[in-house]
């Protein structure tokens, strides 16, 4: 059903500022947290670009869920479902993000963020954007089997992008936690790129119409293997081909620029690179 332009406007406009208030007044009164407000004009810019990030991931929620729920037969129902899976969202991005951040940097994150480091701002950023994403996808429906549904897919999402991650950086020389704590806003951009395009591929798995939980596990089991082409691209493609250095299986030019030259221009390139293909997958799958 198509349903008028300004209807899905109007709901969606509530909704993504019902959302951005209450994660306004959850950060400030339940996590005790610092201001949004204080974070973003204040001097701290690791502070910033963490907010910023989290903004971008209620956008990103608020819309994929006006998108989802709305039918058009009752604004009254509409509501309902829209605040329900409003608020599930939100809950599991905040629930998830929350734990997510508790170990980036191996747990040292909470610190190089005091202190200023734009890296692991960065790099917060990214991870509440990847949240972000994987809870659009993941919450969607009109019914309370569609909730529960939601849940459960969302809980392999999660633990499949960390593993997906995991996996990938352990095979780059360098380490990342180390190199980001350390202020290295090249690796916190690869970091970023990777975690991005990860989220994205992942969040295809989650679209499309209930099958059964053979057919479902086994296609989402499928694209998330998918992931995995990630890294060929990254030491024969963009090392070898983008950027005309010798291909590697492991380590090489890329690996030097970023983690011992801090080459922001090449990271960008790299993180680039992840998103572009991600996106054609995407669009392609």
């Amino acid at each position: 059903m198509n349903l008028p332009a300004w209807y899905v406007c109007a709901f969606g406009a509530g909704t993504i500022l019902a959302l951005l208030l209450i994660h306004r007044l959850l950060h400030r009164f339940v996590l005790q947290r610092r201001s949004l407000k204080g974070d973003l004009i204040g001097e701290n810019g690791a502070y910033a670009l963490r907010e910023v990030g989290n903004v971008l991931a209620v956008f990103i929620l608020g819309a994929a869920i006006v998108k989802n729920a709305l039918r058009g037969a009752d604004p009254k129902v509409d509501a309902i479902w829209c605040a329900a899976y409003g608020v599930l969202g939100l809950v599991l991005f905040e629930l998830t993000s929350h734990l997510g951040l508790r170990f980036l940097l191996r747990g040292r994150l909470a610190a190089s963020l005091e202190r200023g480091n734009v890296a692991a701002g960065l790099a917060a950023a990214s991870h509440y954007v990847a949240m972000g994403i994987l809870t659009s996808r993941a919450v969607a429906g009109q019914d309370l089997r569609g909730l529960g549904l939601s849940v459960t897919f969302f809980a392999l999402a999660v633990a499949s992008q960390q593993l997906v991650l995991i996996s990938f950086r352990a095979l780059t020389t360098y380490d990342d936690a180390e190199q980001i704590d350390g202020e290295n806003t090249a690796a916190a951009l690869s970091y970023s790129g990777v975690s991005l395009a990860v989220a994205l591929v992942i969040a295809r798995a989650l679209e499309g119409d209930f099958p059964g939980w053979e057919l479902a596990l086994k296609g989402f089991a499928s694209l998330v293997a998918c992931t995995a082409a990630l890294y060929p691209l990254r030491q024969l493609i963009v090392q070898g081909v983008v950027l005309g250095a010798r291909p590697a299986l492991r380590g090489g030019a890329l690996d030097l620029a970023i983690g011992r030259d801090r080459k922001l221009g090449i990271a960008a390139l790299e993180a680039a690179c992840y998103l572009g293909s991600a996106l054609a997958f995407v669009s392609l799958a």
